[in-house]
């Protein structure tokens, strides 16, 4: 399948694609020094931006929006007939994209999480992907940087000589730092949430038969209830109340009614 393109999911853009044009399209950028941001989203990642114009311009100003969460998936079969088999979940994308770099050499760099982490998480690529290089590896500083220290890590970047930066930084900082750094950085930058802690081996994955079925939430919920309560027991109702109006025509998502930020976050 090739990319159908950019769609409208309740005022974010999201590219109707399967696994085999995500991953290829982030080869080929790596392979020509493309500046790319991308990110999976599901459904909270999606909210983040319905519900923050700011946030929604820079999502809907990325290279490549991946449908990560079955109701997203749907939502683009349902409303332009994508045809799509299966989401495109961002941990498992990681994985591939992982897979056909240490097979044509591109160096990865993993920017993102805390030391320990990313300790666990490179040593469990390098065991699965042997010929992988990971040019170099660095912590959030779980906090925003200055303009110096973005240079900083900007720099840090470059000098590894990687050809694509995986940032782990959480939903919606992940997706800040790539939109912000994306100009920086000629190589595809790809926002991965919580696949740092799944490859590191510190957190379990839902069994696939829920993920098939959009129920993933359920199992994280049962995972971390404090920390992911309001994300999925407010969050999702809206979001297919929304997609509700949508599909019936009932209210209109104009994905250019957006705020440009006026200046950088710059988290780190």
């Amino acid at each position: 399948m090739i990319d159908q393109g950019k769609k409208n999911v309740i005022g974010v853009l999201v590219n109707s694609l399967d696994y085999e044009a995500a991953v290829s399209t982030i080869i080929t950028a790596a392979h020509q020094h493309q500046p790319m941001s991308i990110s999976a989203l599901a459904v909270h990642g999606v909210m983040t931006g319905v519900l923050d114009r700011i946030h929604r311009y820079r999502l809907n100003h990325f290279d490549l929006v991946l449908p990560d969460g079955q109701p997203v998936r749907w939502a683009l079969n349902l409303l332009y007939h994508a045809r799509l088999p299966d989401r495109v979940c961002g941990p498992t994308t990681m994985l591939l994209v992982c897979e056909r770099a240490a097979e044509e050499g591109l160096p990865i760099y993993l920017y993102g999480s805390k030391p320990s982490v990313l300790e666990a998480l490179s040593h469990n690529l390098c065991k699965r992907f042997p010929k992988l290089v990971i040019a170099g590896a660095q912590p959030s500083r779980f906090k925003q940087v200055s303009a110096e220290e973005k240079r900083e890590i900007v720099q840090q970047i470059r000098k590894s000589g990687a050809a694509i930066t995986f940032v782990g930084l959480g939903c919606p900082r992940q997706e800040v730092w790539a939109y912000e750094y994306r100009n920086d950085l000629s190589m595809p930058l790809m926002a991965v949430g919580a696949a740092y802690d799944f490859h590191a081996g510190n957190l379990a994955k839902a069994p696939e038969f829920l993920a098939s079925l959009g129920l993933e939430w359920v199992f994280r919920l049962a995972m971390e209830p404090k920390r992911l309560w309001k994300r999925y027991l407010l969050l999702n109702p809206l979001y297919i109340w929304l997609f509700t109006l949508q599909s019936l025509n009932l209210k209109r998502f104009d994905p250019q009614d957006t705020d440009p930020p006026l200046e950088e976050m710059r988290y780190g």
